[in-house]
């Protein structure tokens, strides 16, 4: 369990995702790491989670997230379909529901089937699969080929249009699953990576 705090009550830890694999279906790079990330948001009365994945050691992280969780309310959250992840087993230990309580704001990115998640107390904006971190701080869209998995796929111009948006949100943290996150300066860094520089 490789759990870090944040901010004061702002958890992120990164898990190896099971269906991980070196190379694709087609013999290429499967294009993101084996480690995702997850976050867990603490507030005064609610236990809110993120994209959560439990991992290969059940029993290290409900040992860290149960203190954590006693006396709160608990969320489960997911951003994408694909992010699916351990929610079920959260709601299952927690009675958790799935609906953002005050404080978080989902932003429903509709072209990417996404929702990203504001964490107002923190200003911290939580990414699922459209935005990725790329070290230093920096992000970028995710690539094209991620797109392809919907129906009627967007291009990275509609998504950069529809992400537009969360640049009204100055966003200091920019917590992504795929990828280092941007823990200082995030809406510069979101306004690059929608620049495409």
């Amino acid at each position: 369990m490789d759990a870090v705090e944040i901010r004061p009550g702002l958890w992120r830890w990164t898990a190896a995702h099971p269906q991980w694999s070196a190379q694709a279906a087609d013999g290429s790079a499967s294009g993101w790491p084996r480690d995702v990330g997850c976050v867990l948001y603490l507030g005064r009365a609610v236990a809110v989670f993120v994209d959560p994945l439990v991992g290969e050691d059940a029993p290290s992280f409900w040992a860290w997230a149960d203190p954590l969780c006693k006396g709160r309310r608990v969320v489960a959250l997911e951003t994408i379909g694909f992010h699916r992840r351990s929610r079920e087993a959260v709601i299952a230990r927690y009675a958790a529901t799935a609906t953002a309580p005050d404080g978080v704001r989902g932003f429903e990115i509709a072209p990417a089937h996404e929702t990203l998640y504001w964490i107002a107390e923190h200003r911290a904006l939580v990414a699922g699969d459209t935005l990725i971190g790329t070290g230093g701080g920096e992000l970028s869209l995710c690539p094209q080929s991620w797109l392809e998995e919907f129906e009627a796929p967007p291009t990275r111009e509609q998504l950069r249009a529809a992400l537009s948006v969360l640049l009204t949100l100055d966003a200091e943290l920019v917590l992504v699953s795929h990828g280092e996150p941007a823990l200082t300066g995030g809406s510069a860094a979101l306004r690059r990576a929608l620049a495409g520089t």
